[in-house]
């Protein structure tokens, strides 16, 4: 018997867990998966519409009593610096950027465990083992390059020390930041601002509109620092709209502002997948 993908995505709901960005609230997401021919053009198409990517899924946040999460990306071309971004550029200005097929090392590993263990030891990662790393990394099945950054050799032929690590997806309109992680006992560097900074750079060399940043969580100080970038823009009901006065948008945690889950499907425009 020949088996064969369906035509058309099929989207599924996960059952409801501990929300890792606002205490006492249940998290539930909406995903599909990514695959065959047609990955490409369904990561860029639901990318534009609030999903993102991890391995072989797609999924955006569609918990039952809450819309908090919100889907961030960075106008290129508007995009300016702020005093203390530029200060956080000098900071980091000995840091070299390479940019490498997905593919999982030792190296990276070990610099995600001291990431985790100090900066997120109880998130849904914290357990993640080195061959569960190397799946995050590598099991991609579009375009997507592991960004490493690296000390300034000393001397010459020395080691550079790995400093910070970021799985970015190359988009049809933009870079698209999976997951980044780095050396945590650099607190005052600023690192996570860092290397938005830098993809916002890597961007506007090559002609990419946006740089996508994940989530935007109003009321949660994990995802705070976003909002501090010029140019942001969020998804919300449906299309993307300048951020704003970040305290606009804390009503999106009313039970009311949820629209059933057949209404959200219903609404996701799907590219055509079809070849010639």
């Amino acid at each position: 018997m020949r088996h064969s993908l369906p035509l058309a995505p099929q989207f599924y709901v996960t059952a409801p867990q501990p929300c890792p960005y606002l205490d006492g609230r249940a998290e539930r997401k909406l995903f599909t998966a990514l695959q065959g021919e047609g990955a490409e053009k369904l990561n860029n198409s639901l990318s534009r519409q609030g999903f993102r990517r991890s391995q072989n899924v797609l999924y955006r946040p569609s918990c039952a009593d809450c819309m908090a999460c919100l889907s961030a990306r960075v106008r290129v071309a508007d995009f300016t610096l702020s005093r203390s971004q530029r200060r956080i550029l000098k900071r980091n200005a000995d840091l070299r950027r390479t940019a490498t097929s997905p593919w999982a090392t030792e190296e990276q590993y070990a610099l995600f465990r001291r990431y985790l263990d100090l900066r997120h030891a109880d998130g849904g990662m914290a357990d993640m083992d080195i061959f569960e790393f190397a799946a995050m990394i590598e099991e991609t099945p579009v375009k997507s390059r592991v960004i490493e950054y690296r000390e300034s050799a000393a001397t010459p032929g020395s080691v550079r020390a790995l400093i910070a690590t970021c799985l970015t997806d190359v988009l049809d309109d933009g870079l698209s930041m999976v997951y980044s992680f780095y050396e945590p006992d650099r607190v005052k560097d600023s690192l996570g601002t860092y290397l938005i900074l830098d993809h916002i750079e890597i961007a506007r060399r090559i002609g990419l509109p946006y740089v996508y940043l994940g989530y935007w969580v109003p009321g949660s100080r994990k995802m705070g620092y976003k909002a501090n970038f010029a140019a942001l823009e969020i998804f919300k009901g449906g299309e993307w709209i300048d951020i704003g006065d970040p305290e606009d948008h804390t009503g999106e945690t009313h039970p009311l502002s949820v629209d059933p889950i057949s209404e959200q499907v219903a609404r996701i425009q799907l590219p055509d997948t079809r070849s010639g």
